[in-house]
């Protein structure tokens, strides 16, 4: 059995069971936190549903497109120039604007739970729109020229940057935006939210608050089971490439790699978490 064989068939089974999940949990928890009265008026509630929303989007596209073009070998990028640029944009702007939300709630998390009451008056459902606005603004912006280098490779007939400057630039990209910053934001805040926490007292007899926070410290740690090893793939990548590799390297890397991403989208599944803490 090679690793090319279990690689198709962990992406095939493996990733349909992460995408009706992520699916469904995503969509349970935009319902909960568009419906509920006290979430909805909460800047990090408000924050988990846009991120919830560009969640479903990325499984959507990205895996569930995946994993028909491994299973069937039919691969839409490589015969569609529109869809190879959309689907560049589209996954480059999802996970961007979901891992951002992640961040900002749980820097609301700290300013909310913090005992300064300077500190607590940012947390606010207003100032929340606005950074959501401004953020989404912002990705959607940085994706364009992800429509414009994006191209099919009349070579190998894949999806592929064609500018040198750009591929330098994605590859930046993919490494600080969706990983270390990320991780190091999460981290930092998560560590200063669960501090305040321990020294707040009040914040225990409120159970919508503890639920927030709980979300917020559990979304901090999948984060960095999810996406620290995804970091350290890309960045391995970045090191090795202009290397010259046997077939048997590539094979496993390509393996490597696919089990890193599956184990990345792990972070957009943090819904069904969301879901079963609203239940304690």
């Amino acid at each position: 059995m090679s690793l090319s064989y279990v690689g198709t068939q962990l992406t095939i089974y493996v990733g349909s069971a992460i995408l009706i999940a992520g699916i469904l949990g995503n969509g349970i928890n935009i319902f909960i936190f568009s419906s509920v009265r006290t979430y909805r008026n909460t800047p990090s509630t408000f924050y988990f549903l846009v991120g919830s929303i560009h969640n479903l989007l990325y499984l959507a596209i990205n895996l569930t497109f995946r994993i028909v073009s491994v299973g069937s070998g039919f691969d839409l990028t490589r015969t569609s120039l529109a869809w190879c640029r959309a689907r560049s944009f589209f996954l480059s702007t999802n996970s961007a604007i979901s891992f951002t939300c992640s961040c900002l709630a749980t820097i609301d998390q700290f300013l909310a739970t913090s005992q300064s009451a300077h500190l607590r008056r940012y947390s606010k459902i207003e100032l929340a729109y606005r950074i959501v606005l401004v953020t989404m603004v912002v990705w959607y912006l940085q994706g364009i020229p992800w429509i414009l280098y994006q191209n099919i490779s009349p070579i190998s007939t894949t999806c592929v940057r064609t500018n040198a400057i750009y591929a330098i630039y994605v590859s930046v990209y993919l490494l600080l935006v969706l990983c270390v910053i990320p991780v190091v934001v999460m981290i930092g805040f998560g560590f200063l939210t669960y501090r305040n926490i321990r020294l707040t007292i009040a914040l225990a007899e409120l159970r919508a608050d503890r639920q927030l926070a709980k979300m917020t410290l559990i979304q901090v740690v999948l984060v960095i089971i999810s996406i620290i090893p995804y970091g350290i793939n890309t960045a391995y990548g970045l090191i090795t490439t202009g290397m010259t590799k046997d077939a048997n390297r590539i094979l496993i890397e390509s393996f490597v790699s696919t089990i890193v991403s599956l184990i990345s989208y792990l972070y957009y599944m943090v819904c069904i978490i969301f879901v079963m803490l609203s239940n304690i």
